[in-house]
């Protein structure tokens, strides 16, 4: 089964003379989908961008860290196992080279915590299904790996 995702992205980096030059633009966009808010993008501050706005880069780290909880929460409770809070200190890693580059690694740091004692085994492996079963993690190509922490209340 296909699935269509659909959005506008604006840029808004015109400072009245466009592209004349490398420091003549904003590197601004806004990123719009109906019926959600306006998510403000730039550059990373390194490529001149503005350090209060979402990157591309961070805003692909987010979508992996996202999808591997979303994954995670439904394995969870296909497995029985009662999550009861989750959070992700994700990090990526991005070689440049010259004006290109590429993501090297995505280190997930999910922690994890569970209703009772007896679950933390099955919630520590089923951190490998959801990675399985995430849809960004399986479209990029470079490895994306996990260092959960799983604790009982």
């Amino acid at each position: 089964m296909e699935h269509h995702y659909r959005l506008d992205m604006t840029w808004q980096g015109n400072r009245g003379t466009g592209t004349s030059g490398y420091r003549d633009y904003g590197r601004d966009v806004l990123l719009r989908a109906t019926g959600k808010p306006d998510l403000a993008g730039s550059a990373d501050p390194t490529f001149r961008g503005d350090a209060s706005r979402w990157n591309p880069e961070e805003m692909l780290l987010a979508a992996l860290a996202q999808c591997h909880c979303l994954s995670y929460l439904h394995s969870a409770v296909n497995h029985g196992v009662v999550v009861t809070a989750y959070d992700d200190q994700p990090v990526a890693t991005l070689d440049q080279v010259g004006q290109g580059g590429r993501f090297t690694s995505v280190v997930l740091r999910p922690r994890v915590t569970v209703a009772a004692a007896d679950q933390v085994e099955t919630a520590v492996a089923i951190h490998a299904e959801a990675a399985e079963n995430c849809f960004i993690a399986a479209s990029v190509n470079f490895p994306v790996t996990h260092e959960p922490v799983v604790t009982a209340c």
